[in-house]
């Protein structure tokens, strides 16, 4: 534990021409004291640390001392390519391989461009979750992320939408944070037999998406690591699948015509990909430039509640009973403004 503050402690001085003691402490989460009890060490090993006295004084390395501790372990390597998402690092349990790695590539830097990084960090700041959430860290997510770094097979328990639990062998594939919601692609572990439960061979198993959160129980499976199919590709499975979720979530359509303000103002109140769709198939506009769109939606009840928000822009034509909901809705609010 010393010996890894001490090299934090030296690459610390190396990226940076002077530190005072409380910023060092700040950083290596010590006292003071211990400070300057590591500073004494590392000056007695042969590290030429200095110490300045004075209000404007603190540590640094004397003699363009340079050090060769800016090898990359591997588990800093890959937190690395994430350091741009400080939260998601944070809950997966990688905070400190990404600072280690982020220290080692400072003390590699050349002097003119050592600031690089806090530069960066001052003008850019992911914030991944959406407003109005409030973001929680799902209890099983550390042990998951460790089984998505190893490609170990995992025994999992599972609470379905409707309630019910489900076990699934799992080969976690990767993880997802969408929205401050943490997802796991996997593929339900095949076994001895070459089959997954429901009976398809390796070849022909799919991969699912699984919520972290509704995970209720999880361990590690006791045959070990699982052979990664190495033409998986996460980014584009999660870009299909999210295109194939948002697409079943629109089960029902309305026919409505729309103003020209109103099909500028439609994508903003409904699902964006279905209004373009929708208004790119739309009929040729009538004499007061209105258009008619068949549009897919979630439900009625939704659609009525989106579909309100455009006012006069917009009028529903069919299903009937939809219509008659915004007829009499509309009735009332005409009354209330008489």
């Amino acid at each position: 534990m010393r010996a890894a503050r001490l090299i934090k402690m030296v690459l610390l001085l190396q990226s940076r021409p002077l530190m005072t003691a409380t910023e060092l402490a700040q950083e290596l989460d010590v006292s003071e004291r211990t400070v300057t009890r590591d500073a004494l060490a590392l000056s007695e090993a042969g590290v030429p640390v200095y110490a300045e006295r004075g209000r404007s004084g603190g540590y640094r390395l004397i003699g363009g001392y340079r050090t060769r501790l800016t090898g990359l372990a591997r588990t800093e390597a890959e937190a690395l390519f994430l350091s741009g998402l400080p939260g998601a690092l944070r809950e997966m349990g990688l905070d400190d391989a990404a600072s280690a790695a982020r220290l080692k590539v400072s003390a590699a830097l050349l002097p003119s461009v050592r600031d690089a990084p806090a530069s960066a960090a001052r003008r850019f700041h992911l914030d991944a979750p959406g407003w109005y959430q409030e973001p929680s860290t799902p209890e099983l997510l550390g042990p998951l992320a460790d089984a998505v770094w190893a490609d170990r097979r995992v025994s999992a328990r599972y609470r379905r939408r409707d309630g019910s639990d489900v076990e699934r062998a799992l080969e976690p594939y990767g993880l997802v944070l969408k929205a401050g919601v943490w997802y796991v692609c996997a593929r339900v572990d095949a076994g001895p037999g070459g089959q997954d439960s429901s009976g398809r061979s390796d070849a022909s198993r799919d991969f699912r998406v699984y919520r972290i959160d509704r995970f209720t129980a999880l361990a590690l499976h006791d045959d070990g690591c699982f052979v990664r199919d190495e033409t998986f590709d996460l980014p584009a499975f999660w870009e299909q699948r999210a295109a194939e979720f948002a697409r079943s979530l629109l089960a029902a359509e309305v026919v409505v015509r729309v103003s020209s303000a109103g099909a500028e103002s439609l994508p903003s109140a409904v699902d964006r990909a279905a209004a373009n769709e929708a208004l790119t198939a739309a009929s040729a506009p009538d004499e007061l430039g209105r258009v008619t769109v068949v549009l897919p939606v979630e439900s009625l009840d939704v659609a009525y509640a989106q579909l309100l928000s455009l006012g006069p822009e917009v009028e529903v034509l069919e299903p009937p009973e939809l219509r008659a909901r915004f007829a009499g809705a509309l009735r009332t609010a005409a009354r209330m403004y008489e």
